[in-house]
């Protein structure tokens, strides 16, 4: 799968196109599944200004917007993070998520538990690695789900009342992470209402109405209600590539 994303942003002055190309690996690979390459242009006139890696702006954007969904959308007394999957994103998560709130515990499971085991060794404070995701997500108060399923792995019977979900994984119309009585009893909110319904099996296949665009939140035309148990369907949009590359390419001319 290859998959060409460009973007304008009047704002930043910035013209993108990531490329990234997505292979499911049968066997574990060194290989990352996701590999990707943003390009730089000057929009003026359309002169290539820089080559980033995609790959890396890529999981620390969508761990951002996640953080900035949890951020808005988490109970008011968060205390347990639960991370379902343990490849880049669930570092990126992890690394933004422990930095900006304060959890008293952090659990993860993956369907190869000697992958759980290795991150729980490389990060920098103490993770609880669990043998099933229903006990990595009991009584779990922020849930994020970065794996590779392309069938639920998260149910809605196994999440506290009130807890939040960012579901980041299962980007393609017929992939599901979360089932269906967890799309329909939660408080749905989205990146891109356009892209979920023509992207997100979770929302597709579930029938979940969504409530509102992430964006309305910030910007105050729809509530945030973090009493309720609420789910944040990521897909990443390509303005964030833009925007996270011209925010590197200013840094790095600023240090020339």
């Amino acid at each position: 799968y290859l998959g060409v994303m460009p973007a304008y942003s009047a704002a930043d002055d910035a013209l993108t196109t990531k490329l990234v190309t997505f292979y499911e690996h049968l066997k574990d690979s060194s290989v990352p599944s996701h590999q990707a390459t943003v390009l730089l242009f000057d929009p003026s006139n359309g002169t290539l200004k820089a080559v980033l890696d995609g790959s890396v702006i890529t999981a620390k954007r969508t761990a951002a917007v996640s953080a900035i969904a949890t951020k808005l959308l988490m109970p008011a007394f968060a205390e347990v993070l639960c991370i379902l999957g343990a490849g880049v994103q669930a570092y990126s998560h992890y690394d933004i998520f422990t930095e900006l709130f304060t959890f008293k515990e952090v659990r993860i499971w993956n369907r190869t538990k000697e992958k759980a085991v290795k991150f729980a060794s490389s990060v920098s404070s103490p993770v609880r690695v669990c043998s099933s995701a229903q006990e990595a997500v009991t009584g779990a108060d922020v849930i994020v789900t970065v794996t590779m399923a392309t069938t639920p792995i998260l149910f809605g019977d196994w999440v506290k009342p009130g807890a939040h979900i960012n579901a980041v994984g299962a980007s393609r119309p017929d992939w599901r992470e979360l089932d269906d009585e967890l799309m329909k009893n939660s408080v749905l909110f989205v990146d891109s209402r356009d892209a979920a319904l023509t992207e997100s099996g979770d929302v597709i296949l579930s029938g979940a109405e969504i409530f509102a665009e992430l964006g309305e939140v910030l910007k105050g035309t729809k509530p945030a209600l973090p009493e309720k148990t609420t789910v944040f369907k990521s897909l990443g949009m390509a303005v964030e590539d833009t925007v996270a590359a011209k925010f590197v390419y200013d840094a790095w001319s600023a240090g020339n």
